[in-house]
C-alpha cells in the first residue's frame, strides 16, 4: 500500500510539526518514532513523549484506506531533509517495514505496531475555550520564558505560569531571582483559570508558533486553548497539542511586584545592552555581577574581575533622581532587554537593596522584576 505520495517539502513540513518532542533516547523504543494512521486520502501523524502529544492531519494522496503504523521519526526526517524540496517522495508499507522512494534513492525503515504507541488519554474535564492571535502568544512566551527555572527543585518554577481571568491573559515567570510578567487582552470572559505549563511544552509552542501569526491566504491565526485539571491542550494550525501541566502551587507573582518605587529612568533599549553586554566581559565566569552607579544625568557601569580587571561605561540619561549604586547579575538585565522589540525601556528603583522594576512604554502589560545582588 502507498501511504502517501507527494513533493518532498510538504511531507517533510507535516514531519516537522509533530517530530520536536520526540526523545533521543527513551525507555520505551516506540517513543523515538512517529505514529502514522491513514483514513481515506488523510494521514494523521502523532508523536508523544508520555506528557506531551502532537497531532497533525495532512492530504499527502497515496492509495485509499485504512493504515497504520509507527517508525522512527527522526530517521525519517533525516532522510527527507537529504532529498531535493521539489522532489515526489512516496512512502510505501510491505509487511512490517516502509520503503521511502525519491527519485532514484531507496531506503527501507523498520517498523513497530500501531497498537502498541502509547496515546495520551485526554481529560474529560477541560474549560471553556479561548484564543488569542498566534503572534500575540509568541510574544508574550518570548517576554517570559528567560525567566523559567530549570531543574530547580521547586519543580513549579520549571515553567510559565498561564492566568485566564476576565478579559485577560496574563503569563508569568520565575525562578526566584528575577520574574517577568506579560498580558493580553482576551475577546471573551472567561471564568478566572490558573496552571503551569512545563518548560518544556513552553520551548516547543515557541518553536511551532508562527512569527507573524498568518496563514497562507494571509488571514491571522488564532490558537485556542482549554485547561483542565492535569492537561491543557493547544489548537493551531492544523495542530493539535496536547500536555500534561506541572501541579503546585506558583508563588504569589503580585506581592513581588514593587508598586511605588520612585526613582525611575527612560533610555534607550539598545544602548544600554551594548553597554551591559561590554561590561559582561569582564565579569568572572561564576559571578556575574555588574554595578550601576545612579546619579543626576549619568548612568554609570562598571565590572571587574578576580584578575583585577575592570570595565567602566557611562551613559547620560535624563535623570534627577536620587544618587546611589546598586549591583546587579548581568546576565538578568541582557536576558529581558534581548527580548524585548521596542526600542525604550524604563527601569524604577527605590534605593541599593531593593528589587528594580523594568517596564516597557510602549507596552503597559509587561513587567520584569530582579533582585539586586552584593558586589
Amino acid at each position: 500500500m502507498i501511504v502517501l505520495k507527494a513533493a518532498q517539502e510538504k511531507v517533510l513540513a507535516a514531519l516537522q510539526s509533530v517530530a520536536g518532542i520526540v526523545e533521543r533516547r527513551h525507555t520505551l523504543p516506540i517513543l523515538a518514532n512517529v505514529l502514522l494512521k491513514k483514513s481515506g486520502s488523510q494521514l494523521e501523524l502523532i508523536t508523544s513523549d508520555l506528557e506531551i502529544q502532537i497531532r497533525t492531519t495532512a492530504q499527502l494522496d497515496g492509495d485509499e484506506g485504512d493504515y497504520a503504523t509507527t517508525v522512527g521519526a527522526k530517521k525519517l526526517g533525516d532522510i527527507l531533509k537529504s532529498l531535493p524540496s521539489d522532489q515526489i517522495v512516496s512512502l510505501t508499507a510491505n509487511q512490517n517495514k516502509l520503503t521511502l522512494q525519491g527519485g532514484k534513492s531507496r531506503f527501507t525503515l523498520q517498523t513497530l505496531p500501531a497498537e502498541d504507541f502509547p496515546l495520551v488519554q485526554e481529560a474529560a474535564d477541560f474549560g471553556p475555550a479561548f484564543s488569542v492571535p498566534q503572534k500575540t502568544l509568541k510574544m508574550l512566551i518570548s517576554q517570559v520564558h528567560f525567566s523559567m527555572a530549570v531543574h530547580d527543585i521547586r519543580y513549579y518554577l520549571n515553567g510559565i505560569l498561564f492566568v485566564a481571568e476576565g478579559k485577560t491573559l496574563t503569563l508569568v515567570a520565575t525562578d526566584g531571582h528575577r520574574l517577568a510578567l506579560s498580558q493580553a487582552t482576551l475577546e471573551v470572559d472567561m471564568p478566572k483559570q490558573e496552571v503551569i505549563l512545563p518548560r518544556k511544552t513552553v520551548l516547543e509552542l515557541q518553536r511551532l508558533l508562527k512569527d507573524d501569526g498568518k496563514s497562507k491566504d494571509g488571514e491571522e491565526q488564532q490558537i485556542e486553548m482549554r485547561f483542565a485539571g492535569n492537561q491543557a491542550k493547544f489548537t493551531f494550525g492544523g495542530l493539535e497539542f496536547v500536555t500534561k501541566l506541572v501541579e503546585g502551587k506558583f508563588p504569589d507573582y503580585n506581592r513581588v511586584i514593587p508598586k511605588n518605587h520612585k526613582n525611575h529612568i527612560t533610555l534607550g533599549r539598545a544602548t544600554l545592552l551594548a553597554s551591559l553586554q561590554r561590561a559582561a566581559i569582564l565579569t568572572s565566569e561564576k559571578f556575574k555581577g555588574v554595578r550601576l552607579n545612579f546619579a543626576p544625568g549619568v548612568l554609570g557601569i562598571a565590572s571587574s574581575n578576580a584578575e583585577q580587571e575592570e570595565a567602566k561605561e557611562e551613559l547620560d540619561i535624563d535623570y534627577g533622581g536620587d544618587s546611589f549604586e546598586i549591583g546587579f547579575n548581568v546576565g538578568y538585565l541582557m536576558d529581558v532587554l534581548a527580548n524585548m522589540s521596542q526600542d525604550m525601556v524604563t527601569v524604577s528603583l527605590q534605593d541599593s537593596n531593593s528589587s528594580a522594576l523594568i517596564t516597557n512604554p510602549e507596552f503597559e502589560g509587561f513587567k520584569y522584576v530582579v533582585m539586586p545582588m552584593r558586589i
